[in-house]
C-alpha cells in the first residue's frame, strides 16, 4: 500500500492548521482507516494503531473537559509519545492548551474542521481508501459503454484502439488508451483511470496520435470508471473451439478481484464495436437478473423433455 501527502489530505478537506509552526510538507498518510481515541483517552493503549489519523469529536472533547489539567496532560503525553500522522478536531472544537504544547513538542500537526464527526470520518475513509488502494498498470483500453466499464485487452496491434475509436464515434466515452491504471478500492470494485501524461490521447498506427477530447468534445471522455467487464481480443484460431452458448462465465483476476471476461476471436468482417456494445448490454442484463443463455437453455431442455 502506498501513501498520500498529509498536505494533500488537508487541502482536500479544507482543514485549518492549528499548529502552523509544524511543517506538514513532508508528512505522509499510509493507512486508510481513522481512529477516535476513546479508550486511549481513558488510558488504554494496548492495541493503539499509531498509523491512523486521530479524530476528536464532541464526546471525546466533553470527556477531556471533565478531566483536570494534570490528568489531561498525562493522557496527552502518553498518546503523543505513540506518534501518529495528525489530530483533527471536528465541529470547530477548540483543543485544550495542554494538547497544543505536546503537539509542538512531538511535531504532530493538529487540524480543525467544522464538519460533523461521523460525516467527516466517512468521507475521509472513502477518500483515503481510493488514494491508498493497491494499484497496477496494464496494457489495454478502458471504455464506458452504456455505463458499464469495459476493459479491452489483447496483444499489441490487434485493433484495441481502432475499436475504441469506433465506440467513441457511437457515443461512448474513453477513459484510457494503451495504459490503464487500476485501483482495488474494495473486494468488489476496481477503478480504472489513465496516467496524466497520456490522458485522452489515442494512438492509431499509420496516423499517429489523436486527441479525443479536442476532436470529439468533453462528452467523449471520462476521468475514472469502474471495471465491470473484460473483453480479450485474439486472432481467430480455426482449431480452437469457442464458447457459443455463454452458460459458464469465465473470469480474469486483477488485484485479487474476479472480473467477467469474454474472449472475442478477430476475423475480417466482424464489427468489434457492435460486439462490445452487445457484450456490455448483455452483462448489464445479467446483473439485473435476465440471462438470455439460461432462458434459451431452459426452453431447449423443456422442448426435449416434451
Amino acid at each position: 500500500m502506498g501513501s498520500v501527502a498529509l498536505k494533500v489530505f488537508a487541502d482536500e478537506f479544507e482543514l485549518k492548521l492549528l499548529t502552523p509552526d509544524i511543517d506538514i510538507e513532508e508528512k505522509l498518510i499510509s493507512h486508510p482507516d481513522i481512529n477516535r481515541p476513546g479508550l486511549q483517552l481513558a488510558g488504554y493503549f494496548e492495541f493503539f494503531d499509531s498509523e491512523r489519523l486521530q479524530i476528536i469529536g464532541y464526546v471525546e472533547h466533553t470527556y477531556l473537559s471533565h478531566l483536570d489539567s494534570s490528568t489531561r496532560h498525562s493522557v496527552f503525553q502518553e498518546m503523543f509519545e505513540c506518534g501518529f500522522p495528525c489530530l483533527v478536531f471536528c465541529r470547530n472544537l477548540e483543543p485544550h492548551p495542554e494538547m497544543l504544547g505536546l503537539a509542538y513538542k512531538y511535531g504532530i500537526p493538529v487540524f480543525q474542521t467544522d464538519r460533523v464527526t461521523c460525516d467527516f470520518m466517512g468521507e475521509a475513509i472513502r477518500w483515503l481508501k481510493v488514494q491508498l488502494a493497491p494499484s497496477i498498470t496494464i496494457h489495454g483500453v478502458l471504455i464506458d459503454i452504456y455505463g458499464e466499464g469495459v476493459l479491452i485487452m489483447g496483444e499489441s496491434g490487434i485493433g484495441k484502439s481502432e475499436t475504441a475509436l469506433e465506440l467513441i464515434k457511437r457515443g461512448h466515452r474513453l477513459v484510457a488508451d494503451d495504459a490503464v491504471e487500476i485501483k482495488r478500492v474494495s473486494k468488489q470494485t476496481l477503478i480504472g483511470s489513465c496516467p496524466e501524461i497520456i490522458r485522452y490521447f489515442i494512438e492509431l498506427r499509420g496516423i499517429g496520435i489523436i486527441d479525443i477530447k479536442q476532436m470529439f468534445g468533453v462528452e467523449s471522455i471520462k476521468a475514472t470508471q469502474s471495471i465491470d467487464l473484460i473483453i480479450k481480443l485474439e486472432v481467430w484460431d480455426s482449431k480452437k473451439e469457442y464458447d457459443r452458448f455463454g452458460l459458464n462465465e469465465e473470469f480474469t483476476e486483477i488485484l485479487g478481484n474476479q472480473v467477467v471476461c469474454h474472449s472475442i476471436p478477430i476475423r475480417p468482417g466482424r464489427n468489434l464495436a457492435v460486439i462490445c456494445e452487445a457484450a456490455a448490454v448483455n452483462h448489464r442484463q445479467k446483473k439485473m437478473g435476465h440471462n438470455a443463455s439460461q432462458i434459451l437453455y431452459d426452453r431447449i431442455s423443456k422442448n426435449m423433455i416434451t
